[in-house]
């Protein structure tokens, strides 16, 4: 990992750090893109207080390049990263991959190749897609670890969903014929050492294809060592995620000894049980909650 110059000043720690899920709370789960121009701009403030910000995805780097920091650096982070006390990573894949964001984008990305699904799955589930799926969805080609088939932008959500049910069942087989060790559910086909070493995770928009080893927490350890190892870390941590999985920052950040909080932005799916406290934003969901929630960090640490 990258870290800070030994012969740059130390930054001053922030008093709150922020770990965000991107598919929800920052970029629009149905243009699949930052569709609220006050997210970018109050990260940017954010950012240039000194607050450590951390984006924790399922989404590839080049997604978050594309989608997430080129508005970034179009609005002037570029500027707030040069300053050394000002800090930001990035988690892909749920923790396969990751690099810092630095002022000229996205830093060398690290590859965990280790939860890789071997090539020749891969190229199975490409050509299933090609072959019965690709009226409804599409294979994410971005994916350097894991597999992802997600819903294409001009299909009905109901169309997907029915389609959806049919691709999980043809992929789930698919990772289980080549021996791999696979969990859909409640529902585990072991491999021959009787390990079940991947699963299929399906979302509101897509299905992953992964490592039981890839998750949220996982991500939020990465960023943690990462900001650990460039300066002071803030005791009080907030994460953001409109997924159940996305519970899983905050899990992490509670048992590391943190003063944690998680905000869920779409809490219609079941508001879960913790030993910290669960936020949301009124009626609001996905990315106006997401936006609501840095509004109010703006105004609370006096930046707007």
């Amino acid at each position: 990992m990258t870290s800070t110059p030994v012969s740059a000043p130390a930054p001053a720690a922030a008093s709150i750090g922020l770990l965000f899920d991107v598919d929800g709370p920052i970029a629009s789960p149905v243009t699949r893109r930052i569709a609220i121009p006050s997210i970018i701009d109050d990260l940017v403030l954010l950012a240039g207080a000194g607050v450590p910000i951390s984006f924790i995805t399922g989404r590839s780097d080049a997604f978050i390049r594309d989608e997430v920091v080129t508005p970034l650096l179009a609005a002037g982070l570029g500027d707030v990263l040069a300053d050394p006390q000002n800090r930001m990573f990035a988690v892909f894949e749920k923790g396969a991959a990751w690099t810092p964001v630095t002022s000229d984008g996205l830093g060398d990305v690290v590859v965990d190749d280790s939860v890789a699904l071997p090539g020749v799955v891969v190229d199975e589930i490409r050509e299933l897609v090609a072959s019965d799926f690709s009226d409804t969805m599409f294979f994410d080609e971005t994916k350097r670890a894991m597999i992802s088939v997600e819903q294409r932008t001009d299909v009905a959500h109901a169309d997907y969903v029915e389609a959806q049910k049919l691709f999980n069942e043809a992929a789930y087989a698919v990772v289980a014929r080549h021996g791999l060790g696979v969990r859909f559910g409640d529902r585990e086909t072991p491999d021959a050492s009787g390990l079940v070493p991947f699963r299929l995770d399906p979302t509101i928009i897509s299905t992953d294809i992964e490592s039981v080893q890839l998750d949220k927490d996982r991500g939020a350890e990465r960023a943690l060592e990462y900001f650990a190892a460039s300066g002071p870390l803030p005791r009080l941590w907030r994460s953001v995620g409109d997924s159940r999985s996305d519970y899983l920052m905050a899990d992490h950040l509670h048992s590391a000894g943190y003063d944690v909080a998680h905000v869920d932005v779409r809490p219609s799916d079941g508001i879960l049980e913790r030993p910290y406290d669960i936020i949301v934003e009124g009626e609001l969901i996905h990315d106006e909650a997401g936006a609501a929630f840095l509004e109010h960090w703006v105004t609370k640490l006096g930046l707007r």
